[in-house]
């Protein structure tokens, strides 16, 4: 099975935090202490948690953390909505709320009370992740299903 090319040359999984290793879990947490504390060197934050600084380097080009890798991409959700007023408008709204810029709105003839709808928005000038906004749709009243797709 294929991953997701999010960065034009290497394929990328989406896996949940809890199947990695511990190494790859720390190397992001490095990352992650030094966007936070710019004054931190590298040899303090892997000390502090941790892992070697082979180790570091040897993975901290490969692991990134959800949000990065969808930083500035297309993003294309795949929704499931029930056939009410207001609830695509809802969808939409909330989107543009996190600053997604949307692209496209493919929506299909509402079948036994559903419609699919595909929404493909950028989301460079979004601050919030883009796994908040998933959160917060799948929670929104009338949606059915979400899936999500990333693309370069």
């Amino acid at each position: 099975m294929d991953g997701v090319d999010l960065r034009g040359d290497r394929t990328y999984y989406l896996v949940a935090v809890e199947c990695l290793p511990q190494v790859l879990r720390k190397t992001v947490q490095v990352k992650e202490m030094l966007r936070k504390h710019p004054a931190l060197t590298i040899n303090e934050a892997v000390r502090r948690v941790g892992i070697s600084r082979s180790a570091f380097y040897k993975y901290k080009d490969s692991i990134f953390p959800f949000a990065e890798a969808t930083r500035g991409r297309i993003v294309t959700f795949f929704l499931l909505l029930e056939h009410r007023t207001g609830v695509l408008s809802k969808v939409l709204n909330r989107i543009a709320a996190a600053q997604g810029n949307i692209l496209t709105i493919n929506q299909g003839i509402p079948l036994q009370g559903v419609a699919n709808v595909s929404i493909s928005f950028e989301t460079g000038a979004m601050e919030e992740p883009v796994e908040s906004l998933v959160k917060r749709l799948e929670e929104t009243d009338g949606v059915r299903r979400l899936e999500m797709m990333t693309q370069g």
